[in-house]
């Protein structure tokens, strides 16, 4: 079986749904430490983190990644078991396999195979592998980088392994992400009977307009980059279940994908000038799920354009679409962040898949983008 193939299948078979790494990261570091890379295991709390290095001076690439995955879902959608990898009809079946063992499996075997053919290559090549990255995000990729400020450790490109590609392997490279902002609305009301509107104040009634103006508001016009700011209200809840009473207050829950034309700060001083012109009772909680991130051009973007053309003969297109990942973290740092994977057509979905010929393809794209920017001249 090709190496690339066979180390995702390895990956696959230990069921780490987050924040389990289930034996995933030991295998990672037995495969590094044979390569002459340093390793350091960072846990905190329940999750599983490590740091790897080869090299003593120059710049840093650093391949990020997570080994836990999402839970399975219903077992019986499932036509193989999710952590029995399975190959057929050149598709490999399995849990994570896009998402992002198999990423991982193709680190590891470009990394073996740069270091076979340049032992003694110029630069530094680094691991940062978590076990956090689809939970809560919180003890992993942002402890590690903490750590890595205080050993006064700096990140010049980073590669992350999410799975970029929409329609065929290297399609998109993704080289930034929208900020997500998380808001729960309170709206307080007074509770009565519904056949005494005058003795009651309907919270519901109070907040259609400010949602409707909310919805309707143009928060700025995007960029080359970005597409506009989005907000989609997400869930509303009013009510005790009776039919007949007006509810006390209303809960809603709403989020901001926004791209670098604005603020978090701005959106909610918005937000809020917004809910105090309608009058409303309210209380609102805030929480930032990730800052936007952009890597408009650079050292990296060329080196992975250039090393995906260079395996497939088609240029790929720059995206900042889709959901967050840990590259958010990484990018604030002032590193060039790039992500780069598998067709995501299937990730989080049973019966998630990877094409297995996309493996090695994927492995030598990493390896490309090793010599490219380590090599110089290459």
């Amino acid at each position: 079986m090709e190496k690339t193939l066979a180390l995702c299948c390895e990956l696959i078979r230990r069921e780490s749904v987050t924040p389990e790494d289930a034996g995933c990261q030991a295998l990672m570091i037995e495969h590094l430490q044979g390569l002459g890379f340093t390793c350091t295991e960072l846990p905190f709390a329940e999750v599983s983190n490590f740091w790897a290095l080869r090299g003593t001076q120059g710049p840093v690439l650093v391949f990020a990644g997570h080994t836990d995955v999402v839970p399975t879902g219903p077992l019986e959608e499932w036509r193989t078991p999710p952590f029995e990898p399975t190959l057929r009809d050149g598709v490999l079946y399995g849990r994570g396999s896009a998402d992002m063992k198999g990423s991982l499996a193709a680190m590891l075997v470009a990394c073996e195979d740069f270091v076979a053919a340049h032992p003694d290559h110029p630069g530094r090549i680094a691991f940062l592998i978590t076990s956090d990255e689809e939970g809560p995000a919180v003890n992993g990729t942002v402890k590690v980088l903490q750590y890595l400020q205080q050993q006064g450790e700096s990140i010049d490109w980073c590669v992350v392994g999410e799975p970029s590609s929409s329609q065929a392997l290297g399609d998109v490279i993704k080289n930034g992400r929208r900020g997500s902002l998380n808001a729960t609305l309170r709206v307080r009301g007074t509770q009565g009977h519904v056949a005494y509107p005058h003795l009651a104040d309907n919270p519901i009634h109070r907040a259609l307009p400010a949602l409707h103006a909310l919805a309707s508001e143009t928060w700025d016009q995007g960029n080359a980059f970005f597409p506009a700011t989005s907000l989609q209200i997400s869930n509303i809840h009013a009510g005790t279940g009776a039919t007949n009473v007006i509810p006390g207050e209303l809960e809603v829950t709403f989020n901001f994908r926004y791209c670098t034309e604005v603020t978090d700060a701005q959106l909610r001083q918005r937000t809020e000038a917004i809910l105090e012109r309608h009058g409303l009772d309210y209380h609102i909680d805030w929480q930032l799920s990730g800052l936007p991130f952009l890597t408009d051009s650079g050292a990296l973007v060329e080196a992975a354009r250039r090393s995906v053309e260079a395996v497939t003969g088609q240029a790929p297109q720059l995206s900042t679409g889709g959901g967050t990942s840990d590259g958010r973290f990484i990018a604030t740092t002032g590193a060039q962040v790039v992500e780069l994977g598998p067709v995501n057509a299937t990730i989080h979905k049973t019966n998630e898949e990877v094409n297995a010929q996309d493996l090695p393809r994927l492995a030598a794209m990493y390896r490309g983008i090793l010599e490219r920017l380590l090599l110089p001249g290459s």
